[in-house]
């Protein structure tokens, strides 16, 4: 949702300057960045460009309210901006150049795309004289992001600079979050114009009505074994906290969807799991053997729901009443006995309020879910032969010593299975990782979150071959003095495509062995504060505590077994 003029530090600053009488005329560059000040931006990660210098001159006199965040690739600039929508629930800012600028950035558009973040991606473009010529570096954005983004747009005339930056701000917010897509020419960014730049309306929440609530309260009321699953882009501090004391009020049992474990304290008594990969048996057995399911902000996808076969499709058997902010949501896949449109936090704070009935028939039901998701979360005995550190443990003490509000980051790979099996989340908006699935997310997200909450540890979790993906982005993280620790787990391999290459093409390995630098003395290239290598679960405390000591970016490598490709699965 977009603050109010006074609800932001930089737009009160920028109250105070509107006093002094404003230029009648500027520049459509210098437009775009008085609209980022408008709508309360305070960052903007960029990789420079020719093709926007008019911006980069005007955030030049910007910098007092907004911070340049220079990347070292658009790729991962993109998925710090992704990551700071997270956090924040307002756009991040990407500003990326024409041509190979946007297509690597592209893949933080998707992963925005995909996990509801609420994101704008500005573009320098070429010349609109020249357009249509194949001219150096030119892309028609319009067919690159048109099924990527909410909306696409290019300014072609500087007199619609402030009205189409606002309207880019609105889009990103409204509805279901999303990326949006501006394309600026070059020589429309030096053009004149006399209409300034101005705020867009701040956005009310869809509240539900009384019948809704009226409506779920029955349907939960009459169930004998009902399921709250969570997810979505929705959920801030308040929301997870409405959310603790409507699970608790009727016991309910509350499980997140894939990647959104932050939503609910995984110690609360009424968590029951993570709907993700290497979900536990008995977690899809409740969600097979319930009779109402509460989709709380969720899309309900397919890793989720087990590829679309835990709730059949599209009538599940299961009593489903979905609630989600955007109406195009609802019976998209499944169609639901009850359907809400309306913003999470409203809803949740209006089932809060809704007394429970005075005998609690699923009582049992919740004890055993709770149950079977502690004796999930422990970690399995090794066997004899395995090698390395054991991931298990390592996620467990990170759990142990970690602040409650501590972030935590991660791509893709089968080393997140560790991560979320045996880490416990504890506050609303600490996990930033990509429903999408997208490798090498972890370290920019990293820097975003390391650059957001100064005050907070950050804690970076890579498998090899993520970390690969964006490792220049720590030199970043150096450049700006920031504190976060990377955790790259090396098994040599691509492990989650070793694993299905194993499981269809048994023993033709083909593609997925990797071959790594020296982990140390890259981070010790990069400006690490501090770096080593661990090769057992036992020196794993020590070294993290010497890696959170540390007064800069920390670099911790694991060496794991290579054949311990998931928790339960290894390798012959």
């Amino acid at each position: 949702m977009l603050r109010e003029p006074d609800s932001h530090p930089q737009i009160r600053n920028l109250c105070s300057h509107l006093q002094q009488p404003p230029p009648t005329k500027q520049t459509a560059g210098r437009v775009l960045v008085d609209s980022l000040r408008q709508h309360g931006v305070d960052r903007v990660f960029c990789v420079p460009g020719e093709s926007y210098l008019e911006v980069l001159d005007a955030l030049h006199d910007a910098s007092d309210d907004i911070e340049l965040i220079v990347a070292k690739h658009e790729g991962g600039a993109a998925n710090m901006a992704e990551a700071d929508g997270k956090m924040t629930g307002r756009p991040g800012i990407c500003m990326v150049t024409r041509g190979p600028g946007a297509t690597h950035a592209s893949i933080g558009v998707h992963v925005a795309q995909q996990d509801s973040t609420p994101m704008i991606l500005f573009v320098g473009q070429i010349a609109r004289e020249q357009v249509g010529r194949d001219a150096f570096q030119e892309v028609d954005f319009y067919a690159m992001f048109g099924k990527l983004a909410k909306w696409v747009v290019e300014v072609t005339d500087a007199s619609r600079m402030a009205e189409i930056v606002a309207r880019a701000f609105h889009t990103a917010v409204s509805g279901r979050p999303g990326p949006v897509v501006v394309s600026l020419p070059e020589d429309m960014l030096v053009d004149v114009t006399d209409k300034l730049a101005f705020r867009t309306s701040a956005i009310e929440p869809k509240v539900p009505s009384d019948s809704a609530i009226a409506k779920i309260r029955e349907k939960l009321a009459n169930a004998q074994r009902p399921l709250v699953v969570v997810g979505g882009s929705g959920w801030c501090q308040e929301a997870s906290a409405q959310l603790a004391i409507f699970a608790k009020a009727w016991n309910l049992p509350v499980a997140c969807s894939f990647r959104r474990q932050d939503v609910l304290d995984n110690r609360n008594p009424q968590y029951v799991g993570h709907m993700s990969l290497g979900m536990s048996p008995a977690l899809k057995d409740a969600v097979v053997k319930a009779d109402v399911i509460l989709a709380l902000g969720t899309r309900l996808g397919d890793v989720a729901t087990g590829g679309y076969t835990l709730l059949e499709v599209p009538v599940p058997q299961q009593d489903l009443v979905h609630v989600h902010v955007d109406a195009t949501e609802i019976g998209r896949v499944y169609r639901p006995s009850v359907g809400v449109n309306a913003d999470i936090l409203a809803t949740i704070s209006a089932l809060a309020n809704v007394a429970a009935p005075a005998e609690i028939a699923w009582a049992g039901w919740t004890k055993r879910a709770r149950a079977a998701h502690e004796a999930f979360s422990l970690p399995p005995t090794r066997v004899s032969e395995a090698i390395g550190v054991d991931l298990g443990v390592v996620m467990q003490h990170a759990a142990e010593v970690l602040p409650d509000d501590a972030l935590v980051t991660n791509g893709a790979g089968n080393y997140a299975v560790w991560l979320h099996r045996f880490y416990k989340y504890r506050s609303a908006r600490t996990q930033l990782a990509t429903t999408c699935g997208a490798m090498g997310y972890g370290v920019p997200a990293a820097v975003a979150a390391a650059l957001r909450y100064r005050d907070r540890e950050v804690l970076c979790v890579a498998g090899d071959g993520c970390f690969l993906m964006y490792p220049q982005e720590l030199a970043t993280a150096a450049a700006h003095n920031v504190r976060l620790i990377t955790i790259v787990v090396n098994n040599g391999m691509y492990g989650t495509i070793r694993m299905h290459q194993e499981n269809r093409y048994p023993g033709r390995i083909s593609g997925t062995q990797l071959a790594g630098p020296n982990y140390v003395a890259l981070a010790n290239s990069l400006g690490a504060a501090h770096a080593e290598q661990v090769r057992t679960a036992e020196e794993f405390p020590a070294a993290f505590a010497r890696a959170r000591a540390a007064k800069g970016f920390a670099l911790i490598e694991l060496v794991t077994d290579p054949k311990q490709v998931a928790p339960v699965m290894r390798l012959k």
